[in-house]
């Protein structure tokens, strides 16, 4: 059974920085996309980033301009760069992974943006 686990949460102060990672417990193979998902209390679940096996990015409007997905050469681990955070984006951070057989959530990571 893949796990994925994600690290790099934590408390930061409004307008600072953190970098996400996703690692899987074993390879996984003919990966079709890697997400970024959030979830805030009381919220649903939302996409923050995503990038396909072919590169192509996408982002929230919410984080467009703050966030930078990145993976190499189509392999975990997959990163998830945030600047400049707002006590907004303050949620639990999920790595989302679909290859062309299955696809598997991470637990989440907490991030709270605070002063």
């Amino acid at each position: 059974q893949v796990q994925l686990v994600e690290s790099g949460g934590g408390l930061v102060q409004p307008g600072g920085s953190l970098r996400l990672s996703c690692a899987a417990s074993q390879n996984i193979f003919m990966i079709n996309t890697v997400a970024w998902y959030r979830q805030a209390p009381g919220k649903q679940r939302e996409l923050v980033a995503s990038v396909t096996s072919g590169g192509t990015t996408n982002y929230a409007d919410s984080v467009k301009g703050r966030a930078t997905i990145s993976i190499d050469n189509g392999k975990l681990p997959v990163y998830l760069q945030m600047n400049s955070l707002k006590p907004e984006d303050t949620a639990v951070y999920y790595c989302y992974v679909r290859s062309y057989q299955s696809a598997y959530w991470g637990q989440g990571t907490q991030v709270t943006v605070s002063s």
